[in-house]
This record gives C-alpha cells, structure tokens and sequence, in this order.
C-alpha cells in the first residue's frame, strides 16, 4: 500500500530497502517530496538488488533529537556555515579549525588538515569541487551520533530490514557454525556495507555486505572516525586484535553505525571507515 495514498496497485509500487514503506512515483512526484533526478534515480534502483532509500531513511539528520539538531545548528551558526549551500574545502577546513579550536583549543596539525581534505573528497565522489549541503548535514548527523549515543543505542535506530541482512551476512562468515567471526573479518564486512559504488558500476552490489570483498571493489579509507580509535594512532593493529572473537551481539553493535550511514542514496561517503 502506497504510504502516501495509502491505495494498492502492486505494479506501480516502489519499496524502501531500508523500512516497509512502499510509494508511487506519482504521489511523491504531485507533493514534492522528490525532484525529478531523485524520482528517477527511484525508478531505475528500487526494484534492483541495490535497492532504493525513501526520503524517511535517506535523510540522517532524523535521527537527531531536537536538542543535538539545535546544537548542531549552533556550531553551523558560529562557524558561518550557510544551511542549503554547498560546502567546499576551505569551508570544510575552516569548520574544523573553529571546531577542534573550541573543543580541544588548539589549531589542527598539518596530519589532521590532509585527514579533512580526504574527507572532502570522500564527500564529493564526482569531483565538483564542493559538497552537497545533504552530504555534509548526514555526516555531521552521524558524527554527533557517534559521540553522543552508546553502540547499544544505535542499534535499537536499525530498522528489521537491516538487522535481518547484517544477521544473513554474520551467519555466511560463521563457516563453523559456532557463533563467533574474528575482527578482522567484521571490520571488513563494515566497509562492504558502507562502500558506495558509482552509478555507472554495476560490478557487484555494495548495498549487501559480504558480497564483495573490500579489495575487489576498490574501498577507498578515509580515516577512522575518532581520533582515539587505534589507526589514528599510527601504530599497527596486533595479530590478537585481528583475530579477537566477535559474536552476532558484538557484530552488530560495532557495525550499526556503518550500516545508518549506508542509508542514504547519494554515493557519498557519510563517514570514515574502519581501516
């Protein structure tokens, strides 16, 4: 049933891949609620292995509570930050100045300023030298996301749809049936479901992770997402650290933020991956 005519005709139904809404082009081409290349872009994948995110899911920034949208506003606000235009790299780098001057009170390293112009361009994939103000809003949703609300809590955002592919992806990699993957193959199932591929691949589907490998399709890392987490430190990760067990409850606490950020259709990079 269409969720916004709430009428059934099977044919003309387009699903969410993400939540059990189903639309008609045609209702959310009279409200508005998508433009012309983004109703296309839902006809063409929607009934694809891809799938297709409704404007619901796509949009991180509800995740929000009304207090962490308000104060992610603020810092928009004192770093003259324009809401609705687009973003580019001097922006992006004097955004993080102002912001690691406010938190830590103290200038960003060269290492720190390379780390936000990669992020730059993980966020502009085609190249247009800037970045949509939607890209910027979700991984700035996501980061706040990331600092203020436990693993546990994220999880209970996933969506039965998700939970139920990252259940279908832990019990491939349990080849001996015992419960238990290592770290290393969870950190690499978190790329595979974050990995966006271009509109033009149609070399293996990224939106099922698992499917492909992180080599095959050509991650690009970006960097870890927290600045305590051990690839930031530099040092190499220790055999034990790669092949700690990880159970189903420990897989999908760890991976629930990569799988929020795979929400969205556009083939932006929402957030830094797991090296």
């Amino acid at each position: 049933m269409c969720e916004v005519c709430e009428v059934w005709t099977a044919d003309d139904l387009y699903p969410c891949r993400i939540c059990t809404r189903m639309f008609h082009d045609g209702c959310l081409r009279e409200l508005g609620y998508l433009r012309a290349e983004a109703l296309q872009e839902m006809r063409d994948t929607a009934h694809t292995v891809t799938g297709w995110s409704c404007y619901y899911c796509d949009n991180l920034n509800l995740l929000l509570t009304e207090e962490e949208m308000y104060s992610l506003m603020e810092t928009f606000k004192q770093c003259k930050i324009i809401p609705e235009s687009c973003i580019v790299s001097d922006e992006l780098l004097q955004y993080r100045h102002h912001a690691s001057k406010h938190l830590f009170d103290k200038d960003l390293t060269d290492e720190q300023e390379e780390e936000v112009l990669a992020q730059f361009a993980a966020l502009d994939p085609e190249k247009k030298g800037h970045i949509e103000w939607s890209d910027f809003l979700y991984f700035e949703s996501l980061v706040v996301l990331k600092k203020f609300r436990s693993e546990n809590s994220m999880v209970r955002l996933l969506t039965a749809k998700e939970r139920n592919t990252a259940r279908t992806v832990f019990l491939g990699l349990d080849l001996d049936e015992d419960g238990v993957i290592t770290r290393s193959e969870s950190r690499q199932t978190q790329q595979s479901w974050y990995h966006k591929q271009s509109k033009d691949s149609q070399s293996c589907n990224v939106r099922l992770m698992g499917l492909c490998s992180p080599m095959n399709c050509g991650i690009s890392h970006v960097g870890p997402i927290c600045e305590s987490s051990p690839a930031s430190s530099g040092s190499e990760r220790s055999k034990t650290d790669e092949n700690r067990p990880v159970t189903w409850a420990d897989f999908l606490r760890e991976s629930a933020i990569y799988v929020l950020a795979a929400r969205p259709n556009s083939s932006a990079m929402h957030i830094r991956l797991p090296l």
